[in-house]
C-alpha cells in the first residue's frame, strides 16, 4: 500500500491550495482516508477525512475553509484548502485506515499507512 501526496507549496494568506493523495494497493470505495498536519514544534493533528461511503468530516478550526473529496477513477483523495492562514503552515499527510468499510477516525494510531507528507507554507 502506498500513499503519495502532492500539491503543497508557498501561498500568501487568503489563498488556496489543493492537496492530492494518490492511493495504490487499496480501493477508496472500501477504505477511509484521513488528512493530518504537523506544524513546527507541535504534535501531528487530524484535519479531516473521508469514509468509504464518501462522507466527510473536518475539524472545527478549518470548517468552511477546507474540504475533503475523492475521485474513485484515479483512486485519489483531495484536500481543498481555501482562505489559508499563516497558522495552517505545516507538513500535511494523508493516511489510510486499513479496516475495510472503516469510518473516519481522528487518532493517529487508527491509520496504518501514511504518505511522505507535503509542505504547506502560508505567509502573512
Amino acid at each position: 500500500v502506498q500513499l503519495v501526496e502532492s500539491g503543497g507549496g508557498l501561498m500568501q494568506a487568503g489563498g488556496s491550495l489543493r492537496l492530492s493523495c494518490v492511493v495504490s494497493g487499496r480501493t477508496l470505495s472500501y477504505y477511509a482516508v484521513g488528512w493530518f498536519r504537523e506544524a513546527p514544534g507541535k504534535e501531528r493533528e487530524f484535519v479531516g477525512g473521508l469514509s468509504w461511503r464518501a462522507t466527510t468530516y473536518v475539524k472545527d478550526s478549518v470548517k468552511g475553509r477546507f474540504t475533503v473529496s475523492r475521485d474513485i477513477a484515479s483512486n485519489t483523495v483531495y484536500l481543498e484548502m481555501n482562505s489559508l492562514k499563516p497558522e495552517d503552515t505545516a507538513i500535511y499527510y494523508c493516511a489510510l485506515n486499513d479496516r475495510r468499510h472503516g469510518t473516519i477516525e481522528t487518532g493517529i494510531s487508527d491509520y496504518a499507512y501514511w504518505g511522505q507528507g507535503t509542505q504547506v507554507t502560508v505567509s502573512s
